[in-house]
């Protein structure tokens, strides 16, 4: 079977698969988002409290009440208000130690669970709660009082947070509260745009390989309109003029450990492209080691980046072709000719509505001529320098790539080859503003490696036209609309392809009957020939029922690696 027939979910005869045993990863989830979300968070100590005594007096000390005081003017109730710190109130009143404690803290990637501890003798208090959105909560209280409340964010941002404490009897107000900063990070699309490239020194101190088991720092915040205060980046890496087998790992540099997952794998001789989305260090770079014990050269586009500024959210689909030049979808049959590029609807078509920002896709080459690249860019702008994927004759590529959108819904795909190629799109996400999920970057972690007998798997390889199960996505982890995962086939004794999708179906009961398969999808994740190792980045949904299915397409065996990066979250 060749390469061109299997590429993109094309030439496979539908068979009966039967599922391993479902591979459970929702407590190492849980414990990810848990870690992530609860890094952001304030807390303002009583003594940081805004007395202020209102219009009026309490009759406690012999003053006025202020249902029997005489009228005032606007002027002169201002002017009978005063403003003193919590610890010099012992004349304001009978209720002279109120006082407001205020803690803040993450949950969720737009979530807050706030702590309001209220000192105050024992009268009737009103509570007021300003989220900072334009929203409140106003409950009642008596003297001494611990409050619990939590809020949901729409977006991504900072938040100034607001507890009033109202002593209407003493006519006395207590104000605390303080900034708080959502854990999620909203997108914003990139033209894409080179920020290193070993071979002629772009981004870098000079034009040099990075050595074996060295590394490249790529400054992100600052370079190339991205803003200063980002959180995390897209990158299109792509490894070249590799003499040995390696991996290369992005992290966020100085002051984090280096984690023990890969972002693309690669072999001697090929040049291997993969779409990163990782973290961005405080001191605004990222940083990429070369796990081989050979000299590389490594190049990085910037497609993109995340912001607490509101921006785009996530939406995840199931993945739907939208292009296929072998059958005249989305775009005309045939081969894509040398140097050139088509035009193709996103926006309005298949569930995908219009005026969004950008588009998460999946860009399969198959059956190239020649040597080329393949880059996909806004149906607006012109063609950019950088590249999604790269690919020599016969070679059939798959790579992950965000896009921005052009305001009409369309975007372009530029075969960079002297030579014709066929080109298969499949859509798997788009951001907008009206998207809500945000995205919540984990230290990653390995959750399958079917080589070893570990990750909960009982062993052995991934079978022929069989597939995986995995639950992600545990009870505590609300709102969740897809993960970010890095997917790896290697061991591969033949041609295959790889599809990824949610299931329709639970996760079954110890002891019970394994859940039916559900449909075999026709969109590929990464192609695969014999002898290779392929990675590709997965923006993943896991459905209703928090469960992804990992299909090996192939008629041969071979091994699947997972490691996962982080979660698009809406609450």
């Amino acid at each position: 079977m060749t390469a061109a027939l299997v590429a993109a979910g094309l030439g496979i005869i539908p068979g009966t698969a039967q599922a391993a045993d479902p591979v459970p990863v929702a407590a190492g989830v849980a414990e990810a988002i848990a870690k992530a979300a609860t890094s952001e968070g304030f807390h303002s100590p009583a003594d940081r409290t805004i007395r202020t005594t209102l219009p009026g007096a309490a009759t406690a000390n012999g003053k006025a009440n202020a249902k029997t005081a005489a009228p005032q003017t606007a002027q002169a109730a201002q002017a009978a208000q005063t403003v003193q710190p919590a610890a010099a109130a012992a004349d304001a009143g009978a209720n002279p130690a109120l006082a407001v404690d205020v803690s803040g803290t993450s949950y969720t990637a737009h979530g807050i669970e706030l702590t309001t501890l209220i000192t105050s003798a024992d009268f009737a208090l009103g509570v007021v709660i300003d989220w900072g959105d334009g929203k409140t909560d106003t409950v009642t209280a008596q003297g001494n009082a611990e409050l619990h409340h939590s809020h949901t964010y729409d977006k991504s941002g900072e938040y100034q947070v607001k507890v009033t404490v109202t002593d209407t009897a003493n006519a006395v107000q207590a104000v605390n509260g303080g900034a708080f900063l959502t854990p999620g990070s909203d997108f914003t699309p990139h033209t894409p745009t080179r920020l290193l490239d070993t071979r002629d020194g772009t981004g870098a101190l000079a034009a040099d390989k990075v050595a074996g088991l060295g590394s490249v720092r790529v400054k992100v915040a600052g370079n190339a309109a991205v803003p200063a205060g980002v959180t995390a980046v897209a990158l299109n890496v792509t490894v070249t003029e590799t003499v040995e087998s390696g991996y290369v790992t992005a992290w966020p540099g100085a002051g984090y450990e280096r984690p023990g997952t890969s972002n693309l794998n690669y072999t001697a001789g090929r040049s291997v492209p993969n779409l990163v989305i990782v973290p961005v260090g405080e001191d605004g770079y990222v940083e990429l080691y070369n796990g081989g014990p050979a000299s590389v050269d490594l190049i990085a586009d910037v497609t993109g980046y995340f912001t607490r500024a509101s921006a785009g959210g996530y939406t995840s689909m199931t993945p739907a072709r939208f292009v296929d030049t072998r059958e005249g979808l989305g775009a005309s049959q045939g081969r894509l000719a040398a140097r050139s590029a088509f035009t193709t609807q996103i926006g309005g078509l298949q569930g995908v509505p219009q005026g969004i920002t950008a588009v998460a896709l999946n860009v399969t080459v198959t059956e190239p001529g020649g040597p080329g690249h393949l880059t996909a860019y806004s149906g607006a702008g012109p063609v950019p320098t950088a590249s999604n994927l790269n690919f020599v004759p016969g070679q059939t590529v798959a790579n992950a790539v965000i896009v921005p959108v052009a305001a009409d819904g369309t975007i372009k795909v530029f075969n960079g080859s002297w030579m014709p190629a066929h080109v298969v799109v499949d859509v798997v996400g788009y951001y907008s503003k009206e998207s809500k999920a945000a995205f919540l970057p984990f230290t990653p972690f390995r959750t399958l490696d079917t080589r070893e007998e570990a990750y909960g798997w009982p062993g052995g390889r991934f079978r022929a036209r069989e597939y995986i199960t995995q639950g992600f996505t545990p009870e505590a982890a609300t709102g969740v609309e897809a993960y970010v995962l890095n997917t790896t086939v290697t061991e591969t004794g033949g041609t295959g392809f790889l599809s990824v999708a949610p299931s329709p179906y639970a996760l079954p009961v110890e002891g019970g009957p394994a859940a039916p398969a559900g449909p075999r999808p026709g969109s590929s994740t990464l192609n695969w020939t014999a002898g290779t190792t392929v990675p590709n980045l997965v923006q993943a949904s896991d459905g209703d029922h928090g469960v992804i299915t990992f299909w090996n397409q192939g008629y041969q065996d071979a091994d699947l690696v997972l490691d996962v990066f982080g979660v698009y979250q809406s609450k």
